[in-house]
């Protein structure tokens, strides 16, 4: 231990190897006990200085460590650690804050020890207090302030063990009270958040010391509203609702309430916490609720009439948040468990319920229910009979209302009023399960609740309520009553026990539904059997539980409805049997009746419901009131609606059963009634809101006839079946229009009248007198049927007819029999084939197909004749059917067992045969013997099978038509991959065979051979076989190009390996991927041209649409897969124009690509990115470029980046003029064919296209290839109708390579001199286009090179006129051009245009002076330049020298030359001068600083060259507004140039005024 302790002394050891050693110190102290007091005293002393000296973020973790060691030492040297403490712990002192952390960790360590010192600490840390200003130093006092107040809790109640000076309660308290005061005044209102915690968290300790003193008490009630106001700041408001509680419990323990001065802040500080939404910092929010809530119940325990009167005050406020609030906490306050919660406050908490009974909003609605609910379970069951159970009573109905009328559209209120119903149903079930003594009101409520609801989801919970009420008051003689209608006066309409009964019954067919009502509604029934039908009582005893049973043993997923249906009618019938006698049944009939129109169609209720009533009606004793129920029943019933119409049908089936007579009756004088209005049947004139049809009447009596055959008792069946059952039948039939609807109706009555017949067992030897009547009607419906298509069930349904009648005596004879199969035979196979994509038509076809096999089964189990029968079945083969049989067959000729092939070669031999019979087709005997052939050498097994099977393929070939040729080869393909691979190479050869032969003539059916073809390609794996099928697609290309074409390019991308394959096919053959090289720029090159007219079948398919990205890549692929050594040279001019020509219109809108928008059929995801128009068809370049085995061309495109400049659409046409130029450098001999094709490109309609064409002409027109190819005026026109598009861009190009002649043929231009000059003017009269003037600048400055002073004629004139427009224009390419062309025509001037163009000069003299400043330099130096061309038209030698001068540069040249020209003109012209000067002031107001400067100092230097004759002329206030104004100007060079300007107009002024008569005087 020595060791470790001077170990800790060396400073040097690592901070982490320090930790270590005091956790070891630690365990050594633990486990030896007491130490030699030198040792401790020297660990005290280390861990006490390192605890207090390190800094705080390197040395925490060993501050920390340290402290730790020194607690450890106090558990057996307590005195030595504390005096070591006490020591640092000095009043008006501010401590280390680890000597208080430590403190106050060895104050919970050692409790009785520290107890001595505890006052001291407390009252020298309350000395530090004012100087704890960091919130660090707060936070550490005042979490040791909160143990110090634990510790001194557990010494007061462990007093007894305590051998030290006891300190009492009292004491304690009143030394903390001062340090509580400094906390809520002082640190509670620091900023930091921090701070704040750790004081609230102290206060709760401190208040338990504080608060039972009475005297202190009622001080810290002072400093309540401090904590209150915490509420508005960020503090989590969990913490200070504890303490308010804690204050607030004890002051109702203690009887001292806090003062009612501070109450309506407390309520009013904790409502809006419950009423307003919780901020998004607070974490601890419900538990926040949780103490808030505990807080009122103080309150209401000290304040209940006080509280009370608040919650009714904001009650009254009318918003939804602050009544739920308030109500919320009612609730509360009435579940408290409190033995001081008088009734008084019940009373007024139940006053501020009902103020808010009024009120609709889901959510008070909830909170009021939920009162109610607790006050039932808190005790104060009577304070709710009255007010309480009406509420409920009305918010069950109101909400179920709400529910069964909901609308879509508001579906947040919906589920607000789900949660109003299912709080209801539970404060419902609390109240049943609870209140003893209910009233008869409610109890009739919610009787009349199950018997009028359509919200059937409540059911369950109803009945469940209503079980536990009958349970509880069964014997009481109010109950009785209630049971039995009377109601003790009170007018309400109460259910009838045959209404409940029905209503029950038909609600019981859905079990499962509303959570389980089934059960409940059982168990109800079974309470209330004494009260429905006491005669029933005892049946139900015993049947009930066993339907519950069923229920309990099965769940809505494995539960049958029928048999549930099926077990309800058996309980419905006992139930019945023990009323016989009376009008029991008749009654429950009634009300069965009543109920139809309360259930929706379809339902399983309303079909329960209708079996139901057939079933009570067929037990009724009195029969003229079942006739009257029977025809009310028809008279309502909706016809229209098949589930109506149907349950009715069942209906009076069921009741034949004991009423056949009645229903007889029944229907007949139905019939009578309606016989009155035959002609029309407007039975709807009884019902109005049921429009009958006639037909539909006529249709449901047939079915009920039917029906009741059905079911009525067989004896009544022998003497009715004939007459009237089956004559009403037929009547209605025959009577009517006979559509399709009654059609069906009446077979299906024709169904149930022979199985009714052949059911009974009593009628074997019944001779059915009707049955040939039904025949003759089932023929002739059958006849009526359309022999071309199949859109109605009839002809199944009459199948199915005559399979029933068939077994009903008198059987059919033999010939009858014949006659029907023939007929129903022939009915089917006269019609078309269902489309693929009908299902609807497929599905009739399959139906009638599986009617007339059983019709066959039928017939033939009486008598067979199998000659007959041989007869009627034999068919001739259809359009189709011979190819695909021999296509089916055809492979087997090459089959591995000889067995196979010469059974296959049999069969082929009879189709062939039977196929030229039925065509009447030659087929002479050299065919048969060579067949005959072939079957012989099929029989050994050294001879080639394929080679052989190819000769039979030769012979068959010759029989068969095209279609038939297209059948065929789709099924052999379809054949591929079925069998094994001998199969699959008889396949190929065969489709070899008929396409090297019939290959001409298949021009109509190419595509579906190819598609055949392609759709199976896929699924070939053997090598061998799928080069066949790709060989068979190569010959099919040869002869039907177009077709061919179309085909593979509607393929998808990305394109398939089979695709691929086709494709590296074609490129191996070199002359035939040329070819198809043509053909795919053909396709692209239709969308450059205008729209073609077919006009024959190959135009068609080669005018077809095709995607252009699938034609670039196939073009790709070939170029890439073709022989290296072609080097495609007379396809290369047309590849680049066709190339170029694509990436123009991808640039633009107007040919944006189609892609794979109508034939993707694969691939649903988007194609790579790299794979769009632009890149592969930069991409196909590349190739092609690369194939001229030129590295110097390659490298140099690559170089200049032309590449990159296609592809970007801003530098595309750059790039296309760099491509044209190096295509003319670098492929001579191969010029001529694309100029042709770049002709042809600038006619074209397509915009694109005419730019693209023009921007290699530019360059060809710089060059003699052109010229040389005599082609240059056939693009001098092109490009003259180019110049006047209104595409901007083609302009600008066109006049470009007008230009251009001047370098490709420069002796051209003066023969097309008048159309360049006469082009170059109007461009440069534009007023909209800065373009058009600056090239038509540069188009002239190249002509005039090649043109004479007389070429131009009075075309000279107005171009030196428009020149000098431009010297002023905001555009500085347009002035520095304007500059460059005037120094041209200088050049070109000589005699008879030198007087003109020395006035031109006079005229620009101004403009040019000025702009030799210019803002650009290049227009500066061009009209510096440009001015001393212009200088010898003067005709001054001295100014000629003077420009000359080359001692002078820059501004100084500049300004020599203007001053010397001054100087000059003033001797010669002064008149001009005075104009010049007039002319340089115009321009102080110019746009460019330079200018405007220059401006200044000429007229500086021209003012102090003019005479004064002519300065008497100047308009002095003028001039020097004009100057003053250039003083505010934003250069502050153009400011200095004004104010020596204006100096010298204010010398030139004072001059003037001198020399003038006037200033003399």
């Amino acid at each position: 231990m020595n060791t470790l302790i001077r170990c800790l002394q060396v400073p040097q050891v690592s901070t982490q190897r320090r930790i270590n050693i005091y956790n070891i110190l630690q365990e050594i102290i633990q486990q030896e006990g007491e130490l030699e007091e030198p040792c401790v005293q020297r660990l005290v002393a280390i861990a006490s200085q390192e605890m207090r000296e390190l800094p705080k973020m390197e040395g925490y973790v060993r501050a920390e460590v340290a402290s730790d060691t020194l607690v450890a030492l106090s558990r057996n040297h307590f005195s030595l650690v504390m005096y070591e403490l006490q020591h640092h712990l000095k009043p008006l002192d501010l401590t280390d804050e680890f000597v208080i952390i430590t403190l106050a960790k060895l104050a919970h360590g050692n409790v009785f020890e520290f107890m001595p010192y505890m006052g001291i600490t407390l009252a020298t840390i309350f000395t530090m207090l004012r100087l704890a200003n960091e919130a660090k130093m707060r936070q550490v006092i005042c979490g040791a302030m909160e143990t110090f107040c634990e510790t001194v809790q557990f010494y007061l109640k462990h007093l007894e063990d305590s051998v030290y000076p006891v300190m009492t309660e009292e004491q304690f308290a009143i030394k903390l009270f001062p340090m509580y005061r400094y906390f809520m005044t002082v640190w509670l209102k620091n900023h930091n958040p921090e701070v704040k915690l750790g004081v609230i968290k102290s206060l709760k300790p401190m208040l338990n010391l504080l608060l039972p003193n009475d005297d202190l008490r009622e001080q810290v009630y002072d400093y309540i509203p401090l904590l209150l106001a915490e509420y508005q700041g960020s503090l989590e408001a969990l913490f200070i609702t504890q303490v308010l509680r804690q204050i607030l419990e004890v002051s109702v323990i203690t009887s001292t309430p806090v003062p009612q001065m501070q109450l309506h802040t407390i309520f009013t500080e904790l409502h809006v916490q419950v009423c307003a939404k919780a901020p998004a910092q607070q974490q601890y929010n419900n538990q926040n609720l949780m103490e808030i809530v505990h807080c009122f119940i103080a309150l209401a325990r000290s304040y209940p009439k006080e509280l009370m009167k608040f919650f009714l005050s904001q009650t009254e406020m009318n918003k939804e948040a602050t009544r739920v609030g308030t109500l919320t906490l009612i609730r509360a306050v009435v579940s408290a468990d409190e033995p001081r919660m008088n009734i008084k406050t019940i009373y007024l908490a139940i006053r501020v319920v009902k103020n808010t009974l009024s009120d609709t909003r889901s959510k008070v609605r909830m909170a009021v229910l939920r009162i109610i609910g607790q006050l039932v379970l808190s005790g104060f069951q009577d304070r709710i009979k009255g007010w309480g159970l009406k509420y409920v009573s009305v918010q069950l109905t109101l909400s179920t209302y709400k529910l069964t009328n909901r609308r879509d559209s508001y579906y947040q209120r919906d589920l607000e009023e789900k949660m109003v119903h299912k709080v209801t149903m539970d404060i419902v079930r609390i109240i049943t399960s609870s209140v003893s003594g209910m009233t008869n009101e409610f109890w009739v409520r919610l009787l009349c609740y199950i018997m009028e609801t359509d919200f059937t989801e409540t059911l369950t919970p109803i009945c469940i309520s209503l079980t536990n009420l009958a349970e509880q008051q069964l014997h009481t003689e109010d109950v009785q009553d209630v049971h039995n209608g009377s109601g003790r006066g009170r007018h309400v309409d109460l259910p009838t026990p045959h209404k409940l009964l029905a209503r029950l019954l038909v609600l019981m067919s859905s079990p499962y539904k509303g959570e389980g009502r089934g059960v409940a509604m059982l168990n109800l029934l079974r309470i209330l059997s004494q009260s429905i039908a006491p005669a029933m009582a005892d049946t139900w005893e015993l049947e009930i539980p066993l339907l519950v049973k069923y229920l309990e043993e099965h769940t809505e997923f494995t539960w049958n409805q029928k048999t549930w249906e099926d077990k309800l009618i058996q309980f419905l019938r006992n139930s019945i049997k023990k009323t016989r006698g009376s009008n029991w049944s008749l009654r429950l009939s009634k009300e069965l009746n009543n109920q139809i129109e309360s259930f929706d169609s379809p339902s399983l209720e309303k079909g329960f419901l209708y079996r139901a009533l057939g079933f009570t009606l067929a037990t009724g004793l009195e029969a003229d009131k079942v006739e009257v129920l029977l025809l009310e029943l028809l008279y309502k019933t909706d016809y229209g609606n098949d589930f109506d119409r149907e349950g009715v049908i069942l209906c009076f089936g069921l009741c034949a059963r004991g009423q056949v007579n009645t229903v007889l009756n029944v229907l007949h004088d139905f019939e009578e009634r309606i016989q009155e209005s035959e002609q029309s049947w407007q039975i709807g004139a009884w019902r109005k809101d049921h429009p009958w049809r006639r037909e539909t009447v006529k249709g449901a009596l047939m079915v009920m006839y039917s029906c009741v055959a059905t079911y009525c008792h067989p004896q009544m069946l022998l003497t009715h079946v004939d007459k009237p059952l089956t004559a009403k039948i037929i009547h209605h039939y025959t009577s009517s229009c006979q559509d399709v609807c009654l059609k069906m109706a009446f077979m299906k009555s024709v169904m149930h009248i022979a199985n009714a017949i052949r059911n009974n067992t009593d009628l074997d030897d019944f001779q059915f007198a009707q049955k040939m009547t039904l025949t003759a009607i089932l023929m002739a419906i059958i006849k009526a049927e359309s022999t071309y298509s199949l859109v109605s069930p009839v002809r199944a349904m009459a199948m199915d007819a005559f399979s029933h009648l068939s077994k009903v005596k008198p059987f059919y004879s033999i010939e009858e029999n014949s006659e029907l199969m023939d007929v129903c035979i022939h009915s089917l196979i006269s019609l078309q084939p269902p489309g693929e994509d009908n299902e609807s038509s497929k599905t009739l076809h399959t139906n009638a197909l599986h009617s007339l096999e059983q019709l066959m089964e039928s017939l033939m189990q009486r008598q067979l004749d199998p000659k007959g029968l041989q007869e009627m079945v034999h068919i001739p083969l259809k359009l189709g059917q011979f190819g695909t049989l021999v296509g089916l067959i055809a492979p087997c000729t090459c089959d591995s067992h000889k067995r196979t092939r010469l059974a296959s070669m049999d069969v082929l031999s009879s189709l062939l045969d039977l196929h030229a019979s039925q065509t009447c087709s030659s087929w002479d005997a050299s065919k048969e013997l060579e067949l005959a052939g072939c079957k012989e050498d099929l029989q050994d097994l050294d001879v080639e099978i394929f080679r052989t099977s190819a000769r039979i393929a030769k012979v068959a070939c010759m029989q068969f038509n095209c279609d038939e040729v297209v059948s065929l080869i789709q099924k052999l393909c379809e054949n591929i991959g079925a069998m094994d691979l001998q199969h699959d190479q008889a396949s190929v050869t065969w489709i070899g065979t008929f396409l090297q032969m019939r290959v001409k003539e298949l021009d109509d059916k190419v595509a579906e051979i190819l598609g055949a073809i392609l759709v199976h390609l896929p699924t070939v794996d053997h090598l061998e076989v799928r080069g066949l099928l790709i060989e068979g697609i190569l010959w099919l290309a040869h002869y039907h190009q177009e077709t061919v074409l179309t085909a593979l390019l509607r393929q998808p991308l990305p394109m398939e390996s089979q695709l691929m394959e086709v494709w590296l096919a074609v490129a191996d053959n070199v002359p035939f991927a040329r070819m198809m090289l043509h053909r795919l720029m053909g396709r692209l090159q239709l969308r450059f041209t205008p729209r073609a007219r077919a006009t024959s079948k190959a135009d068609v398919w080669r005018l077809a649409a095709v995607d252009p990205l699938m034609t670039l890549c196939t073009i790709h692929l070939l170029i890439e897969k073709m022989d290296k050594d072609e080097k495609l040279l007379d396809l290369f001019p047309d590849l680049i124009y066709t190339f170029l020509l694509q990436l123009s219109i991808s640039q633009g809108p107007e040919a944006a690509s189609p892609v794979l928008k109508t034939w993707r059929l694969v691939h649903t995801g988007t194609l790579p990115e790299e794979m769009n128009l632009k890149r592969i068809t930069i991409k196909s370049m590349q190739l092609l470029f690369k194939r001229l085995n030129s590295e110097g061309l390659v490298e140099t495109l690559e170089e200049q980046g032309v590449w990159d400049l296609l592809e970007s659409g801003s530098t595309f046409l750059q790039g296309v003029g760099q491509l044209a130029r190096l295509y003319i450098q670098n492929m001579e001999g191969y010029g001529r064919r694309l100029s042709e094709l770049v002709l042809r490109g600038m006619d074209s309609e397509v915009l694109g296209c005419r730019v693209s064409s023009t921007v290699v002409c530019v360059e060809f027109m710089s060059d003699p290839v052109l010229y040389q190819a005599k082609l240059l005026k056939p693009a001098v026109l092109l490009l003259e109708k180019g110049v006047g598009q209104q595409d901007e861009v083609l302009r600008v190009l066109s006049l470009r390579a007008l230009g251009n002649m001047a370098l490709g043929a420069p002796k051209k231009v003066r023969r097309y001199r008048k159309l360049l000059l006469e082009k170059c003017l109007c461009s440069l009269r534009e007023p909209s286009s800065t373009s058009m003037p600056s090239e038509a600048m540069d188009t002239l400055a190249k002509i005039l090179a090649e043109l004479r002073e007389g070429d131009m004629g009075s075309f000279f004139d107005a171009i030196s006129e428009q020149c000098r427009v431009f010297f002023d224009n905001e555009s500085e390419q347009l002035r520095l051009k304007a500059f460059l062309l005037f120094g041209k025509l200088a050049n070109v001037v000589r005699i008879s245009k030198k007087h003109f163009f020395k006035e031109e000069v006079k005229k620009a003299w101004v403009p040019l002076m000025l702009h030799c400043q210019d803002p650009c330099s290049d227009a500066a130096q061009a009209c510096m330049a440009t001015m001393y061309q212009c200088v010898h038209f003067w005709g001054w030698k001295a100014l000629e020298d003077s420009s000359g001068r080359s001692d002078v540069v820059g501004a100084d040249q500049t300004t020599v030359f203007q001053t010397t020209f001054c100087s000059i003109l003033t001797q010669k012209k002064p008149a001009l001068l005075y104009s010049f000067l007039l002319e340089t002031m115009t321009y102080v107001k110019s746009n460019f600083s330079t200018i405007r400067l220059a401006s200044c100092d000429l007229t500086r230097i021209i003012m102090k060259q003019m005479s004064a004759h002519y300065l008497k002329k100047l308009d002095f206030p003028a001039l020097r507004n004009s100057l003053q104004e250039l003083q505010l100007d934003s250069d502050p060079g153009v400011r200095r140039a004004a104010l020596d300007t204006l100096k010298i107009l204010d010398t030139c002024s004072q001059y003037q005024l001198l020399a003038s008569p006037e200033g003399v005087s």
